[in-house]
């Protein structure tokens, strides 16, 4: 007998990306079977929701990786990449300019900018794409995206004339604007692939909500958000954008990354929900209709998944084969796997009481061992 496996993970955050996690899965249900029952099939698809692993969701699914150099965080140069098939190249912000590349993990809740990541939708746009998506996840910024849009363009002026850098810090001090977005924009689709709700500023903001993760202390928040306000009115003072930028600061969506969602929006971009864009732009459905299993897998499964993210939008996804999920941790009461549709979660913190999210060695492990599990029980399973 052979049954075929769908492996549709998210990474595991801070211990493994989704392919490591597939393919270790992978390694341990190839090895079940051993007493002549059958073999499993598996096919690996690795996945994100346009958070960290983007781009390398896109390679593993047969998009190119072009490398660039652009400006980290704080300045330093950063080797980041772009996923580009000849029509769409997909940009994140996580691996440009996102928490995980701060110099000694030191945040910089003010300091931070977003230019990183307008530098590499620049070098995609040389590639000559008919689509970009912008893959907003994992910022360490709050500069309403005033560091992308520099990058793309447009200079800002304090009240002496001088140049500003685009940071959280600035936000406060731009008095005007000058310039014009670089015209390789002109004709191509933008797509802002969030599952952010929040809108610019205000009390369910980019500065409220989010900064503290950045490093932000509430006096740090207050001066984020009052910059934050300012900087959409002197926007719109300007009059360089078809709609108003202080009614888009007000669109669920235009706080994702620090604001970045913000400046996207005001260029054009449609907003879609990260998880299903990256399932489509991935080939999910035609994937799963081969296969009899379903495997989906992230760091922490908890009342956040069941809300939507991309673990609950693969089983709802999956029609009615089985579908199981492994992950890091498992909040989730056994009742509540029905709200998903699980026929089965497998825990690493089942299986060894360190912390395996600290240990990419040990996460592996543990995997491979849950995938023997799991494809002893799939051999069980009828094939559809």
């Amino acid at each position: 007998m052979t049954n075929t496996v769908l492996i549709a993970p998210d990474k595991f955050k801070g211990s493994l990306t989704a392919g490591e996690v597939a393919d270790a899965l992978a390694a341990g249900l190839r090895s079940a079977g051993s007493d002549g029952t059958g073999t499993v099939h598996c096919e690996i698809l690795p996945l994100a929701d346009g958070g960290d692993g983007s781009v390398d969701a896109a390679v593993a699914s047969g998009f190119a990786r072009h490398r660039c150099t652009v400006a980290g965080p704080t300045g330093q140069p950063v080797r980041a990449s772009i996923a580009f098939d000849g029509i769409t190249a997909v940009v994140e912000v996580a691996n440009t300019c996102g928490l995980a590349i701060l110099t000694g993990s030191t945040l910089e809740p003010l300091d931070a900018s977003s230019r990183g990541f307008g530098e590499a939708v620049r070098f995609a746009l040389t590639l000559g794409p008919s689509r970009v998506v912008l893959a907003l996840g994992g910022s360490s910024s709050t500069d309403g995206g005033m560091g992308m849009l520099t990058a793309l363009g447009l200079n800002f002026l304090d009240h002496s004339g001088a140049s500003l850098e685009g940071t959280g810090r600035s936000l406060s001090q731009v008095h005007s604007v000058t310039g014009s977005l670089v015209p390789e924009l002109d004709g191509v689709e933008l797509i802002l692939a969030s599952d952010v709700h929040n809108p610019l500023h205000g009390p369910t903001g980019a500065a409220a909500v989010f900064g503290p993760q950045k490093g932000a202390t509430p006096s740090d928040v207050s001066t984020l958000d009052a910059g934050l306000k300012h900087f959409s009115s002197v926007l719109t003072g300007a009059g360089l954008f078809s709609e108003g930028p202080s009614d888009v600061a007000h669109h669920p969506g235009a706080g994702s990354a620090g604001g970045v969602g913000f400046a996207c929006l005001l260029m054009g971009a449609k907003q879609v929900s990260g998880a299903d864009y990256f399932l489509d732009l991935l080939d999910f459905d035609a994937r799963k209709d081969v296969c009899d299993v379903v495997i989906t897998a992230e760091g922490s499964i908890d009342d956040q998944t069941l809300a939507g993210k991309l673990p609950a939008a693969v089983a709802r996804r999956s029609g009615t084969r089985p579908i199981i999920a492994v992950a890091g941790r498992s909040l989730l009461a056994r009742e509540q796997w029905a709200e998903m549709s699980l026929s089965a979660v497998y825990a690493l913190t089942d299986y060894t009481d360190t912390d395996s999210s600290k240990d990419a060695g040990l996460s592996a492990e543990l995997l491979r061992v849950i995938g023997r599990e799991i494809g002893d029980a799939v051999l069980g399973i009828p094939q559809s």
